[in-house]
């Protein structure tokens, strides 16, 4: 594929910026960072570009908190101006390319191929019985912080080749060990990261059923020596490749005894029920602060599983 040449002066357009930020904004329209760039927003954009345009703009101090849910993570937060605009911009000129590079069989944080689009796959895929009676389920030690900049950005260069962009990118890129989580560039970059190996789990390996949810994977066969001898081949892979590490808690196992978590359901061949930790939060949830948004957000995991029993439960309790 050619590369990519003559984004940068797209992406530092005046134009760009002012639908940046009207991207970027959105739901948030509330927060003080939000608050304070609408206080003069036009000669902020005009600072901006000229930043950009003299290749002046550096990211802003990362301001950092830990969350626990659902599992021990750092978030990393940049200021709303200029950094989360910058990131807007460049992701308005650069989403078709990232998005025509990844395989149909990589999910999250990507415009219709979100976790419902992911299980509706799954799903299909399993009403072959025979060809998925057995599955691997593996994901990557520490993945965001353990991208290496050096093969990522040598990744990049293989899509791009406007210098300018390159050299903005790059800043970006070094701007945090690995891939900050919270930044909205990192959940792109991961992806890309990944994209190159999920061609080779599909043109050269030639997997037939093979899911990727950001780190989380799932290959599903009807030979489970098949499945080991996969395992042994991407543990290769993605240490001599990417310098990463699968985890030492992957399985193999046969679908229809255990069930496949993942995605917040366990599946099964014939049907799919919500994860038990999920529904051990809903109930929690309704016995000590019911809320309309809540309930909503559960009934959205409820509708796209076997559900019924617990969807009437809940059509019972009272806000």
């Amino acid at each position: 594929m050619k590369r990519k040449n003559n984004l940068y002066e797209k992406i530092i357009s005046i134009e760009n910026l002012n639908l940046a930020d009207k991207k970027a904004r959105k739901g948030k329209s509330k927060q003080y960072g939000v608050q304070l760039f609408d206080k003069n927003s036009e000669s902020k954009i005009e600072a901006l570009h000229e930043m950009l345009k003299t290749k002046t703009y550096k990211t802003s101090a990362y301001k950092t908190f830990n969350i626990l849910d659902p599992k021990p993570r750092e978030i990393f937060c940049l200021p709303y101006f200029p950094d989360r605009i910058v990131h807007h911009a460049i992701m308005n000129v650069l989403e078709k390319m990232f998005t025509a590079s990844f395989t149909a069989d990589t999910y999250s944080c990507i415009k219709g191929k979100g976790i419902h689009a992911a299980m509706r796959s799954v799903r299909k895929a399993l009403i072959d019985t025979q060809g998925t009676r057995y599955c691997l389920k593996l994901d990557i030690k520490k993945f965001y912080p353990n991208v290496n900049h050096d093969i990522l950005k040598s990744l990049l260069r293989k899509k791009i080749k406007d210098s300018d962009l390159l050299l903005l990118i790059d800043e970006i890129i070094d701007s945090a060990e690995g891939l900050p989580i919270g930044n909205y560039l990192s959940q792109y970059f991961a992806n890309f990261y990944l994209t190159y190996f999920d061609h080779w789990i599909k043109e050269i390996k030639g997997v037939k059923y093979y899911f990727r949810y950001a780190d989380d994977m799932v290959i599903l066969s009807d030979n489970k020596p098949y499945l080991h001898k996969m395992l042994a081949d991407i543990t290769d892979y993605l240490q001599q490749e990417l310098q990463l590490t699968v985890k030492n808690n992957y399985q193999v196992f046969p679908v229809e005894s255990r069930g496949i978590d993942f995605l917040g359901y366990v599946f099964r061949h014939k049907y799919t029920r919500l994860r038990k930790g999920i529904k051990k939060n809903y109930f929690r949830m309704i016995s000590k602060n019911p809320n309309a948004q809540s309930i909503a957000s559960y009934h959205g995991w409820m509708v796209h599983g076997n559900c019924i029993n617990l969807q009437n439960k809940k059509q019972h309790e009272k806000v």
